[in-house]
């Protein structure tokens, strides 16, 4: 179905486990590029979209250099909004109870950014999906935080663990793009890409 990408080969530029099972099961076949110490800040006068959509095109450009003719390169970012704040990855596991505390009983936001680049062009788009938590007890919280240590996680939460189970109560959007990876919208924005011709043989 993407048969515009055949010339391709696919980097994902991410070691998140989620974002490597959502890309495997769009069928795709692809290989993992990492860099150590990517700078993630950005502006402050950024809000909501533009903040994860600013750092998938930072990430892109650091890996730029490196590209091939024949690679197309996803990067991506993920931010939870709440309140007009962004909730990042927590930087231990008081922090994660914290995030926590402030998501019960709210709504917010959560925003992937997306950039697809190749070494002459370049296409990048966010998605944005509202979830509604339940009110979270303090038991409730301690639990799911030393059982799934989420310092990994924007917002300290994957709705794909026991939290999504018992506190997400409604969403609006992707599902997945909680996760990490819009995958619908990203395959829509795959079929997109420019053709590569086959280089000639020589």
């Amino acid at each position: 179905m993407l048969d515009n990408l055949n010339n391709y080969q696919i980097i994902l530029a991410s070691n998140s486990p989620r974002r490597k099972e959502l890309l495997t099961g769009l069928g795709v076949a692809y290989d993992i590029r990492t860099l150590p110490d990517i700078d993630e800040s950005y502006p402050d006068t950024l809000q909501k979209g533009e903040i994860p959509l600013y750092i998938a095109r930072e990430k892109a450009e650091a890996y730029r250099p490196m590209l091939r003719t024949d690679e197309l390169m996803i990067t991506a970012d993920t931010i939870v909004w709440l309140e007009g704040r962004v909730l990042g990855k927590p930087k231990d596991e008081e922090e994660a109870r914290q995030m926590l505390r402030d998501l019960s009983g709210k709504t917010h936001e959560v925003y992937t950014g997306v950039c697809l680049t190749t070494v002459s062009w370049q296409h990048c788009f966010y998605a944005q999906t509202e979830v509604r938590f339940a009110k979270l007890d303090e038991e409730e919280i301690a639990y799911y935080v030393e059982t799934y240590r989420p310092m990994d996680k924007a917002g300290a939460y994957g709705v794909q663990e026991w939290i999504g189970y018992i506190g997400v109560e409604n969403i609006a959007g992707s599902y997945f793009n909680i996760m990490g990876l819009p995958v619908q919208r990203l395959y829509r924005e795959l079929r997109k890409v420019p053709v590569l011709s086959p280089r000639p043989c020589r």
